[in-house]
């Protein structure tokens, strides 16, 4: 028997993970979150597969503020 996955909707999974819907569509296009649609034709994303990488992240003041990326 196969235990149960938890489901979130879009919306909740943008909260979780903090990114917009569109980066979640992004993610779902490209593979990088497991989904299934239900009956009605809703997607739900699948709990586990959601991630983020907050060192992967750069904030736009960072860029800006930093010498060598204004050409200084």
């Amino acid at each position: 028997m196969m235990p149960e996955r938890k489901t979130v909707s879009i919306p909740r999974a943008c909260e979780l993970v903090g990114v917009s819907r569109r980066t979640i569509y992004n993610w779902i296009a490209g593979g990088k979150v497991q989904y299934v649609r239900t009956a009605g034709g809703s997607v739900r994303i699948f709990a586990d597969t959601l991630w983020r990488d907050p060192a992967a992240e750069v904030s736009h003041d960072a860029a800006w503020t930093h010498p060598l990326r204004r050409g200084a």
